[in-house]
């Protein structure tokens, strides 16, 4: 019965033993991934959620500061469309009699007033020249006569265009119909290597199209210089809506990190990867409904290098955590 006992104090003592060292590991264990979890406030999914730059670094990499304020959105619908001639600017010259071409005076390319003599003919009736005008002033677009050429008909003829103001045709499908008016701002864009151009809505067509189920709306352009060419494609952004928002940032300060879409916010940290529920937006900034605050410091442009940087871990220039 001694020996007995004797084994089951040792017995009792292990078990203390044990139970003691098991409450210490956990209680370190516990400490340790509640030093983690302070850590992890500013990481995600394995990436870092702080970075610190320099005044220095900044500038290199052309890093951009804005502060949170309310803003106007103007609202609007992106619409596809093509350059046509206006039809009172486009007049087709047609000698009124049969004859011999003896005079070309204008080519295709040729600036002409209105009244200025295109081509002389020598009728076959009286034998007699006479001059064929041109009926507006413009550019020679197309011709259809040459010198000694004998003029029988109607497909003989002079095209003059006056390209100094231009109509952009529109496609507006059924989806935009209720949102797009006459006069309405549009801007009229045909890539980056063309300057937009800013005017209104004047018609919109009563019926659709029965080919492409889209009515047309028609923007008058001023067209001085001739950088509007009929047949260009272009793209219009119609603004069928103000808002008075909150906060409004640039869209060039948005970010996509881990499927989120993010700002970044300037701290006494450094730079806060902050996740930003959107509103509604136009061509060049947006509603932010939630992420920011009026007056906090955010990163308006350049946050694609602070999003390498979170993936990567240090700039090629270094920096500090």
């Amino acid at each position: 019965m001694k020996v007995g006992n004797r084994f089951m104090t040792a017995s009792a003592r292990l078990l203390t033993l044990v139970l003691a060292a098991s409450a210490v590991f956990a209680a370190c264990s516990k400490d340790e991934a509640s030093k983690h979890e302070e850590s992890d406030e500013h990481r995600g999914n394995g990436v870092e959620r702080v970075v610190q730059l320099s005044d220095e670094q900044l500038e290199e990499f052309d890093i951009e500061i804005g502060t949170a304020e309310p803003g106007l959105i103007q609202v609007q619908r992106k619409l596809s469309g093509e350059i046509v001639v206006e039809p009172d600017r486009l007049a087709h010259i047609i000698p009124r009699f049969p004859g011999i071409v003896k005079e070309v005076r204008k080519h295709i390319g040729d600036r002409v007033r209105k009244g200025e003599v295109l081509a002389v003919i020598e009728s076959n009736e009286s034998l007699a020249p006479y001059e064929v005008k041109s009926l507006i002033a413009g550019t020679v677009t197309d011709k259809h006569l040459t010198l000694g050429e004998v003029i029988t008909d109607d497909s003989h003829a002079f095209t003059i265009t006056d390209l100094s103001s231009v109509w952009a045709n529109l496609s507006v499908y059924q989806k935009d119909l209720p949102y797009v008016k006459i006069r309405q701002k549009v801007v009229v864009s045909a890539g980056p290597e063309m300057p937009e151009i800013a005017s209104m809505i004047s018609y919109i067509s009563p019926a659709l199209d029965e080919a492409t189920r889209t009515a047309s709306a028609r923007v008058v352009l001023s067209n001085p210089d001739g950088h509007w060419r009929p047949g260009l494609f272009i793209t219009g952004h119609v603004e069928v809506e103000s808002v008075q928002a909150a906060i409004v940032v640039p869209k060039t300060a948005l970010e996509t990190v881990d499927n989120q879409t993010v700002v970044f916010v300037q701290t006494d940290e450094g730079f806060v990867l902050q996740p930003v529920s959107l509103g509604k937006s136009s061509a060049t900034h947006v509603e932010l409904l939630s992420g920011l605050s009026q007056g906090q410091a955010y990163v308006a442009k350049g946050g694609f290098t602070l999003k390498a940087e979170l993936t990567k871990g240090s700039l090629e220039s270094g920096h500090g955590h």
